[in-house]
């Protein structure tokens, strides 16, 4: 679990940086990034419900 909490928190700063170039300085290469990096992240909150729910249990 460890593991895929420092996998998310490394996509997320990924995220901001790009999102931020993008808005900030119109750079479309970091948008492409950012929404690459969205992408995974969404991969890897749906990992993380699924082993949340499980350790619960």
């Amino acid at each position: 679990m460890e593991n895929l909490l420092n996998q998310i928190k490394a996509q997320l700063d990924e995220f901001v940086q790009n999102a931020d170039a993008q808005a900030e300085k119109g750079n479309k290469a970091a948008g492409t990034r950012a929404r690459k990096a969205s992408l995974e992240l969404t991969k890897l909150f749906k990992e993380f419900r699924a082993k949340s729910i499980e350790s619960s249990k």
